[in-house]
Parts: structure tokens; C-alpha cells; sequence
């Protein structure tokens, strides 16, 4: 340990140093980006060639010797008791190898278990298993051919019982409505579940409170001057992952290895190794590429459990890969909520008490919150918030990027223009006032005369049917770290190079900052880095949701490659006879800093090895100030991730049509690693943004439960037509936490753009709209009602 001094502050504007407590082993303080030569510049990704021609593997391009095909037989039914199951006839079909029964009696590990009921295990134990929402898996099996698999699939025979059933977030909260789960056993530390403490009561459908609060409510809200409150709704959010869930299990008597669609390999692993009671020795996973998770591919699934107990019984490789109606139907999605926000403050618009109630379904899952931006985004000495989780007969909802801050922020931003306007202060005006994030200050600076908000005019002034208005939402997401993050580096004597970790490449481009950070140490080029993740064989990386890959995996890799470097340059050092502490690595050479005519290549430094290769395994230390717990305090946010967007759009009061023109988006990530691909993550959380603004909605049929709108035809996404003009600027917000000093991009990327793009019709209209999707039909209702 040793205190040292880093870079801290906002670079161009209040970039300043601060010392640290730095661990023995961790890396010298890096410089600011601008007297850096590899990080912080747009390098191209390590595997974009191989993506664009296809020589990348993704899990459903694996193909294996003797290899069966799976299918899932769904239960057509929202909700029933099954009477029987035969699966005598598929059995008997002569391409079939393996047939598992899901929810039964027999099924595999009990009534529900490896059902698609993430997070929730009803114990309802009643004589007859329980389907609890329509397309549930009910049986599984295995067979030689996709065809022969589909074919036997519709021999399996099963007797329901139905039962009633409620699939509207509204209709479940009545004193009367149908039971999902008469009791509930919640598995800590199972997706959504574990967001929750247990033990909290459940009411019919309705579960909680769960509370969180700090101050005197009461006493806030008698010391407000000026009230604002309003109920605002979100809904259901599709992933649409370009590439399906699926996995590709090979069981054999040595051990279980599979290719999976996963953003975490070392914990699908591990949920893999307690499954199957297998030694984690035992369980490979690899993932060489992958199209999309969003959070719904962070955990096995029940797709992963069932064909790896396929692979088991036929003794053969199974592939079971979802098609776009299963996907849509049954691989999670981002919950609906409805909130009621009430803000008071005074005339000089000081916030004094904050008060939330929300309700959320996730389905049959647990965690349909609202995150926490509205203790954190500003300051407010007063908060008090409840939550209740909402059941029906749905398919069970998971983390979506940025899960809880999207509704959120899409209700409070909203709040806080209306107060401004109430007020008679600018929004901006307002949020310089309470909020207390340095970041987001020069963020918003930047935006606002980028979009010309200099220019923006009263609210619903401008005559004719088409209407011009600007907005502005403002993102907050924490720092996150997973300390259980490894890298390996070695360099092999004939100069090569090589950077091992189990971290998974989702498409954000990790693979190439790794590349980029052990190039810049061992001063080589980016290419001259062979890079190997995602395989559970490599030391174990960190998952890539929750915008912590690159803050958890980027220390360790330049850690380890500094130190290589430090044995490489002693190496060279005993050879020129000089000081090892005299020596660098530059430009592809080993050379002294006070004679740079005296050195050598890189590759004859190698060449002086006595072993076949120097490696060196690093692992993620704490951050250097330490750890602190932000999730109450404001003051506190201020060292998370900001991010401040802007939106400028058209609206044709005629037809309902919005056009979002375009989009400033400011965004901080401590240190930029790669601009090129931050600026892809934030135009992608903006799409996504807009998508949800304006046009996803899930539509269930409440007399048949079934999802009317379960493919990419119906179920409305963003295409050309939609996309506007996206204005990316980063800022360099260095906090001194770490030997990268390095965070994520893609959960800030969305949370701001809903709320942007609301704020932005309500400048245009005059009208305010406090549910979403604000499609064509909400924009003329709102016109017509007149409501505010």
C-alpha cells in the first residue's frame, strides 16, 4: 500500500489531483487521455472483420458431431392445473432421443423449478402441477432432425384444468381478481427475486410494501411552498435480442461444456456446477460472440437447464434455441409500473420532500421497482417511497438495461419540468440549483447550446397543426464493480502476446479496450494483442450487465501487463546492463528513459526469457477511495454515472405523429476508453429510449391471455423512418477510483431519452403525457381531453 496522487475532476474544467491509498502490485497513475497513445482513442474493434463476414460463432451456429435438435411443448392455457401428461407416442417416435417432462410431478427438480418461473417457485403444492402462464413450458424433448423434434412434440398428450386467470396489472390489484400464487417461496439470489427482501406480505396479487425513506416526509411536505404530483404509467418492454436465447449443452462422463447466449459465463457456470451437482472443475461455458442480452440472457434461463438435462438423458449434444414467437412470449421483459410522484418545494426551489408509491408486475417474477433516481438524482432532505409487486398471468419479466431508472426517470423528469414551470424558473435553471452532480452540470451546459435551448419557447406557443418543442431528461446510474474480475497476461518468447479472461464480448467491444489497455502498457499496437474470452477455461471475468464490465475487467488486464512489463524490462535491463526502473516500453521497443538510444525490440526482449512465456493473473482490487453506499444519498450520486440528453421534436397535431428530429445526448463514463464504441452503446440506449417513448407496447388479450402482438411485425420497433439525428459528446470525469479510472456507458445511455422525449411534446403541445407508449392515439387523445 502506498499513497498516490491521480487524476480527479472533470477534464477541461475542474480537473484537479487527489491522492490515493494504492495497493502493492496495481499500476502507476495513468495520465489524462490526451497524453495517452492508445486509450481514450477510437481503435477498431479486435473482431469487427470477422463479424461482418461471418467467421464469428454465435451459440446457434454451433454445430456438433451427432448433434440433437430440442422443442418445447407450451401450455396453451394462462393459468390450469394439468391433469396428465403422456408422453408415450413421442417417445416411441423413431427419431426421438430424449423426452423431459417440465411441470409435473416428474418434472425436473419439482413442480416449477425449471419452469420459466425465474426468481418465484410457487408452492402451491396442490395434487396437480400448475401452469401459470400461457406458453409456459410443459415438456421438452430431443430428436435427430428440428422437424422430427416438432413432429413428435404435438404426439405429447395433456389434460388442463383451467383455472381463472388476470393479465392486466389493474384488474389484478381488485379485491376479487383470480390468485396467481396463493403463497410464495422466494429463492434468494434468483434473478428478480433477490431485489426484494423476503418476507414481505402478499395480499391476493399484490406483494409488499417495500419501503425506503430518509428524513421527515411530513415535516417536507408542510415546508413546501409549491406542490406538484401526477400518476405516470410505463409498459411492458420487449428485448427483441437480434440473436434468440439459446444454448448448445454437450454432457459427457468427464464433464458438461456449453455454448450459451450469455452475458455471464462464470455465473451461469456456477449456477450450471449447483443444477447438476457437478464440481465447477467439471462445467465449461463459452460464448464466442453474441447478438443482444439487454439483461435477459444474464442467468442460465430455463431453456439452459432444460437442454443441458436433455444432453443428459440422450447422451448426445442437444441444440435448443428459441424462435422469434418464443422469444417474445417467454425470454423476460422490462416490467410495467405505475407511479404516484409528489414533489414539494419552495419558491427559491429548494426541493423539501419527495414522496413515491409505485406499483410494478413483473408477471410471475418479482422486481417490477422503479429504481431508486428518485431518492439520488437531487437533492431532497425528505424522501419516503413504497413499492408493491403486482402478479399476473404473464410470463415472468427480468432485468432490461437499466432496469427500474427507465420508468423512473421517465416520471420524475417529467415532475421536475412540471415544477420548474410552476415556479416560473427554467428547467436547466432548476436542475443547477438541486442538482448536486458536477458531471451533469457541464453535461447539461454543453447539450443546451448544442440543441439551442436559447431558442426554446413557451409551451404549445407556436400556431398551426405543426408543433416544434425541446426537451431534456437527465440519467443516473451507479458506479458498479464486480471485485470477482480476473485477467491474465502473457507474453511467450517468440514476442507474442495474449489477454485471457472469461469475460464475454455482448457486442459492446470489450474485447478491443483490453486489447487497447495492454497494448498502451507494453507499448505495442492493438493488433499485435491476441485476445481469448469468453471461456470459463480463462481466469474468472465479470458479467457485462449493470454497465460494470469495463470498470471491473479494465484494472486487472492493465495491471497485469504492467507488471509483465516491469519482468520484461529487468530482463532487458541485466542484458544492457542498466537499472530496470530505467526501462520502458515504447513503440515496440524496450529502451532506457535516459538514453533511449540504448534498448532493444520487444521481441528480443522476449527471446531472453528462460521459461517459454512470462503471465501474470491480476484481479479486480477495491476502488481506491473505498466503496461507499450511495443508494440514499444524493451527495453521494455525484461519483456515479450521469448523463444529460436533449430532444428536439415535430408533432403533427392533426395525426397524432411524433417525429423526434433529434437528439443531444452528454454523457460521462470516468475514464473514455474507445469514443467510437461508447458513442455505439449511447446511440443504441437512445433507439431503445426512443422505442420506448414512442412505439413498444405488449398487448395482451384479457379473455384468452394470450399475447396478441408476439413477433416483430405487430410489436412496433424503431426503424429508418424513425431514427433522428444523435449528437454524442463524451466528457472525461476522472474520480481517481482505480488504475483505469475506466465505467460503463450503456445503462445511462437510455434512462435520460423517454423522459427527454416527453418533456420535448410538452413543450411542443402545451399538453402533458404521463403514460407510454405516446403513439399517435395517446397524442390526439391528450389533445382531446385538453389535459395537463
Amino acid at each position: 500500500m502506498g499513497m498516490q496522487k491521480l487524476p480527479v475532476g472533470i477534464a477541461g474544467v475542474s480537473l484537479g489531483e487527489a491522492e490515493r491509498t494504492v495497493p502493492d502490485g496495481e499500476a502507476p497513475p495513468l495520465p489524462p487521455n490526451d497524453k495517452l497513445r492508445l486509450i481514450g482513442k477510437s481503435t477498431p474493434r479486435w473482431n469487427g472483420r470477422e463479424k461482418v463476414t461471418g467467421a464469428v460463432r454465435y451459440a446457434t451456429d454451433i454445430a456438433l458431431p451427432g448433434m440433437l435438435h430440442a422443442h418445447l411443448l407450451r401450455a396453451p392455457l394462462p393459468h390450469a392445473h394439468i391433469r396428465a401428461i403422456d408422453t408415450s407416442a413421442a417417445e416411441r417416435h423413431p427419431g426421438v432421443r430424449a423426452v423431459l417432462v417440465v411441470i409435473g410431478p416428474n418434472g425436473i427438480g419439482g413442480t416449477a423449478s425449471v419452469s420459466a418461473l425465474e426468481g418465484v417457485e410457487a408452492t402451491r403444492r396442490a395434487e396437480q402441477p400448475v401452469v401459470l402462464y400461457a406458453g409456459a413450458a410443459v415438456a421438452a424433448l430431443a430428436a435427430l432432425t428440428p422437424q422430427a423434434a416438432e413432429e413428435a412434440a404435438r404426439l405429447i398428450r395433456v389434460e388442463y384444468e383451467p383455472l381463472p386467470f388476470v393479465v392486466d396489472m389493474d384488474d389484478a390489484r381488485v379485491t376479487n381478481a383470480p390468485v396467481v400464487f396463493e403463497k410464495l417461496d422466494v429463492q434468494p439470489g434468483f434473478g428478480a427475486a433477490s431485489l426484494i427482501a423476503p418476507g414481505l406480505p402478499l395480499k391476493g396479487n399484490v406483494r409488499g410494501p417495500a419501503g425506503d425513506g430518509r428524513g421527515d416526509i411530513a415535516i417536507g411536505e408542510a415546508a413546501a411552498e409549491v406542490t406538484v404530483e401526477g400518476e405516470y404509467r410505463t409498459q411492458i418492454q420487449s428485448h427483441c435480442c437480434l440473436e434468440p436465447h439459446g444454448i448448445v449443452a454437450d454432457w459427457r462422463a468427464d464433464g458438461l461444456t456449453v455454448w450459451i447466449s450469455t452475458q455471464f459465463t462464470a455465473g451461469v457456470r456456477e449456477e450450471l456446477a449447483r443444477t447438476f451437482g457437478l464440481p465447477l472443475s467439471r462445467v465449461r461455458v463459452i460464448v464466442d460472440a453474441m447478438g443482444g442480452g439487454f439483461g435477459s440472457k444474464s442467468t442460465l434461463g430455463y431453456y439452459g437447464r432444460i437442454g443441458v438435462a436433455l444432453s443428459r438423458q440422450a447422451g448426445a449434444p442437444v441444440r435448443l434455441v428459441l424462435d422469434r414467437h418464443e422469444e417474445q412470449i417467454d425470454s423476460g421483459f422490462r416490467p410495467a409500473t405505475w407511479q404516484r410522484l409528489r414533489i414539494g418545494a419552495r419558491r427559491d426551489g429548494t426541493l423539501t420532500a419527495i414522496s413515491l408509491t409505485s406499483y410494478g408486475t413483473a408477471g410471475t417474477a418479482l422486481g417490477a421497482g422503479v429504481g431508486n433516481v428518485a431518492q439520488r438524482m437531487y437533492d431532497c432532505a425528505n424522501f419516503a417511497g413504497q413499492h408493491y409487486d403486482v402478479f399476473i398471468n404473464a410470463g415472468p419479466g427480468c432485468a432490461m438495461r437499466a432496469p427500474g431508472a427507465v420508468p423512473g426517470a421517465f416520471a420524475l423528469e417529467q415532475a421536475i419540468d412540471e415544477l420548474a414551470e410552476k415556479l416560473q424558473i427554467d428547467p436547466l435553471a432548476l436542475r443547477d440549483r438541486i442538482d448536486p452532480s458536477p458531471a451533469r452540470r457541464e453535461e447539461r451546459r454543453i447539450g443546451a447550446e448544442l440543441i439551442g435551448w436559447s431558442r426554446r419557447h413557451p409551451p404549445g406557443a407556436e400556431p398551426g397543426p405543426i408543433k416544434t418543442g425541446l426537451g431534456v431528461g437527465q440519467s443516473l446510474w451507479g458506479a458498479n464493480v464486480q471485485t470477482n474480475a480476473a485477467c491474465e497476461v502473457r507474453v511467450l518468447r517468440d514476442g507474442s502476446v495474449e489477454v485471457r479472461s472469461s469475460v464475454q464480448d455482448i457486442g459492446t467491444g470489450i474485447g478491443t479496450v483490453l486489447a487497447q489497455v495492454v497494448a498502451e502498457e507494453l507499448g505495442l499496437r492493438p493488433e499485435e494483442i491476441v485476445v481469448r474470452i469468453g471461456d470459463t477455461d480463462f481466469p474468472a471475468g465479470p458479467p457485462s450487465y449493470g454497465s460494470r464490465t469495463t470498470a471491473s475487467i479494465t484494472p486487472p488486464a492493465r495491471n497485469a501487463a504492467w507488471q509483465v512489463c516491469r519482468n520484461l524490462c529487468a530482463l532487458a535491463a541485466l542484458a544492457l546492463k542498466t537499472a530496470p526502473e530505467d526501462m520502458v516500453a515504447r513503440d515496440g521497443h524496450i529502451v532506457s528513459q535516459s538514453d533511449p538510444s540504448r534498448g532493444m525490440t520487444f521481441r528480443e526482449a522476449a527471446a531472453l526469457m528462460r521459461t517459454e512465456q512470462i503471465a501474470v493473473l491480476a484481479s479486480r482490487a477495491d476502488d481506491y477511495a473505498g466503496f461507499r453506499s450511495r443508494m440514499r444519498d444524493a451527495a453521494l450520486a455525484q461519483d456515479d454515472l450521469g448523463g444529460v440528453q436533449f430532444a428536439a421534436v415535430t408533432v403533427d397535431t392533426e395525426t397524432g405523429q411524433v417525429r423526434v428530429e433529434r437528439v443531444v445526448a452528454v454523457h460521462d463514463c470516468g475514464r473514455p476508453m474507445n469514443p467510437r464504441q461508447i458513442e455505439s452503446q449511447v446511440q443504441g440506449g437512445v433507439l431503445q429510449g426512443l422505442g420506448y417513448a414512442l412505439l413498444e407496447q405488449r398487448v395482451y388479450d384479457r379473455h384468452t391471455g394470450h399475447i396478441v402482438n408476439a413477433d416483430l411485425e405487430q410489436y412496433k420497433l424503431p426503424g429508418p423512418h424513425e431514427l433522428p439525428e444523435i449528437d454524442i459528446r463524451l466528457i472525461e470525469n476522472y474520480q481517481g477510483a482505480s488504475s483505469t479510472d475506466a465505467y460503463g456507458v450503456a445503462e445511462p445511455a437510455c434512462i435520460a431519452t423517454a423522459p427527454a422525449i416527453a418533456n420535448a411534446i410538452y413543450n411542443a403541445l402545451g399538453v402533458r403525457l404521463r403514460a407510454l407508449p405516446m403513439n399517435r392515439a395517446a397524442i390526439l387523445s391528450a389533445l382531446a381531453a385538453g389535459r395537463g
